[in-house]
């Protein structure tokens, strides 16, 4: 095999490793993506669930447990 035969097929090896390795990492981007909406919604439900189950008049005689800092 000639260089500029070796040289072709060594191009289109690298190029097709590169369009591999970029749909796996898109796919560890999407994966990362759904995780992080998951947990958002989870902590939204917790503090939803908090709320509702927590003692209403202590929480409006204190001002405590009426909110769950997301921040900290």
């Amino acid at each position: 095999m000639d260089s500029l035969t070796a040289g072709i097929i060594g191009f289109q090896q690298a190029s097709m490793d590169s369009k591999i390795s970029f749909a796996i990492a898109r796919k560890m981007l999407d994966n990362q993506q759904m995780q992080g909406a998951a947990a958002i919604k989870l902590i939204e439900a917790a503090g939803k669930t908090a709320n509702s189950a927590g003692d209403k008049l202590v929480a409006a005689a204190t001002g405590l447990g009426s909110e769950i800092d997301t921040y900290a």
